[in-house]
């Protein structure tokens, strides 16, 4: 039986939204239509395959929903979707819009153990994975995991070009194949299956910096919503090309990768694995305006900037999520790619991107805060017994507005419980001026308090971002038997390069750094474990220091 989803989502939440404009009552593929029918010759997407135009999309999508109605798909039957990044990611997830269906987008380098919560979870009936990537064998896992789900039906296969070709087997088709299986369809009413855009569309799983992953519901409005302030503030239209390397599978991969270009007319250009190197061709290649990604991939570009000789000249904006964006690195992107605004934002799977700064703020602001509230969200600052705060003091932050997901899946207690009355309670901390901005401070749950004392975090993140040594850096709590708490520095560092501690402390004293600010403990690492968006998972940082101290 298909699906039935539990929401918060109540007639007055509709009306307000719908009133002030917010939510615009089209589906993605209303936008794919209106493109389609005034651009179809327009390139639409560039994935590492190939080109695709606006109406050749148009025509994949329409043969693939009926490929899903003739293998019986029905309304609010939910579709895992976990392919790289690419064309086939696009055509699946409009062809599930068309047929009425849900899509559960699954990140790429899940294997078992993430796969078989999230599919059993979201009652996936059919699965999309590629035959191999990266080496892994998708179909093998399936295998392994079918006993488990029994709501899947069946498993579509994707070949990468040039690789050996599935192998059909019980359960599992090729794309090839189970495109072919359209005609099956008959005479479909696609009327009545086309979803109301304010029945849940897109199901996310959050990706883990906290520990134990929810299955986050958006409706057609409230996850377009969100995509929806970028056009006019960064100056997007028709012809605007726009890059992804972020997966799809998350939600700025999905909102900013899969979303954007539809929205505004545009051609998205797709990279299913990140390199700076492969950037800098694809600027050139393409001629890309705007891109969206975690600090990391900032960091990778501009090294790339200074060993290549490709032209960047057409980049005007990276917008930087998931981490603070270091002054160092945006002095550098002005010298390196004068052309390029560098700046940040925040926000959760559950809210959208709620906060931006723009490319017409300070320096001051875009490396020192995470913006301000986008569109008719609105951010406010309480303290523990939830009233607001005056500007300049620290408290938790809450939000409410247009971009808000409608509920945990199957989880209606831990949806109440992340609420106070229309504000979700995001679990960051953060500091907000008399303008607006607000700068994060830590996670409600990742305070590090030294002998009584907070210690501020994300400012001392910042500040070890502007050692020459330092390409990365978490600060994390390590017990103490009498302070209860003294901070941990985690770095990684150029190669060639050594830190110590005492070296670190002079840096910091350097930098007009309060001592009791100074990390106590120093670690430097290969690498850091981190979500597939880029962020550094802290509670696994947490784990692995306080099981060496």
């Amino acid at each position: 039986m298909p699906t039935t989803f539990q929401t918060r989502l109540t007639d007055t939440l509709i009306e307000q939204h719908t009133a002030k404009g917010a939510w615009k009552n089209r589906i993605l593929l209303d936008h794919l239509e209106e493109w389609a029918q005034k651009t179809p010759d327009a390139v639409v997407i560039h994935d590492p395959y190939g080109s695709h135009t606006y109406a050749q999309l148009r025509a994949d999508v329409d043969e693939c929903a009926r490929a899903l109605v003739a293998a019986g798909v029905q309304p609010n039957d939910v579709i895992g979707v976990q392919l790289p990044n690419g064309y086939e990611w696009v055509v699946m997830h409009l062809a599930a819009q068309q047929a009425g269906a849900v899509t559960n987008g699954l990140i790429p380098i899940y294997r078992d153990r993430e796969i078989g919560f999230m599919a059993k979870k979201a009652e996936v009936s059919v699965l999309v994975v590629p035959n191999r990537f990266r080496k892994f064998d998708y179909p093998d896992m399936v295998d392994r995991l079918r006993p488990d789900l029994p709501d899947l039906r069946l498993t579509v296969v994707l070949d990468a070009p040039g690789e050996e070709s599935f192998t059909a087997r019980d359960g599992f088709v090729g794309w090839d194949d189970f495109l072919a299986g359209a005609s099956g369809a008959g005479d479909v009413d696609w009327s009545a299956r086309r979803p109301d855009p304010n029945d849940v569309g897109l199901i996310l799983f959050t990706s883990g910096t906290t520990g134990d992953p929810k299955g986050v519901m958006h409706t057609h409005n409230s996850v377009l919503a969100a995509a929806l302030p970028w056009p006019d503030g960064l100056g997007l239209g028709p012809g605007s090309v726009i890059h992804m390397a972020s997966t799809f599978g998350h939600l700025t991969g999905y909102m900013y990768g899969v979303c954007l270009p539809l929205l505004v007319g545009g051609t998205g250009v797709f990279q299913d694995v990140w390199n700076g190197e492969e950037f800098v061709r694809l600027v050139g290649e393409h001629g890309i305006e705007h891109t969206s990604g975690a600090t990391p991939f900032l960091h990778d570009l501009l090294e790339a900037a200074k060993t290549t000789s490709g032209d960047l000249s057409s980049l005007k904006h990276f917008c930087c999520m998931g981490a603070p964006i270091p002054r160092v690195m945006v002095q550098e992107a002005r010298s390196l790619v004068p052309s390029m605004s560098v700046f940040g934002g925040w926000g959760q799977t559950e809210c959208g991107l709620v906060t931006m700064t723009a490319p017409t703020d300070s320096a001051d602001k875009v490396t020192s805060t995470d913006g301000r509230a986008l569109g008719d969200m609105e951010v406010r600052i309480v303290d523990p017994l939830g009233e607001p705060v005056p500007a300049g003091t620290e408290g938790a932050v809450q939000v409410r507005g247009p971009f808000l997901f409608v509920g945990y899946l199957r989880e209606e207690q831990q949806t109440a419980d992340a609420f106070d009355g229309d504000w979700l309670d995001t679990g960051d901390l953060a500091i907000m001026d008399e303008e607006g901005f607000i700068r994060l401070s830590g996670r409600t749950k990742d305070i590090i308090i030294r002998g009584g004392e907070n210690i501020p975090v994300a400012y001392v993140e910042n500040v070890l971002y502007e050692h020459p040594a330092i390409t990365a850096a978490a600060v994390v709590a390590v017990p103490h038997p009498r302070l209860q708490e003294t901070a941990c520095a985690v770095v990684t560092v150029k190669e060639g390069e050594a830190l110590t501690l005492d070296g670190l402390k002079e840096f910091l004293e350097s930098k007009g750094v309060a001592k009791q600010y100074w990390p106590e403990e120093l670690r430097v690492v290969e690498d850091f474990p981190r979500t597939p968006s880029g962020k550094i998972q802290k509670f696994k940082l947490r784990d692995e220091v306080a099981s060496r101290s």
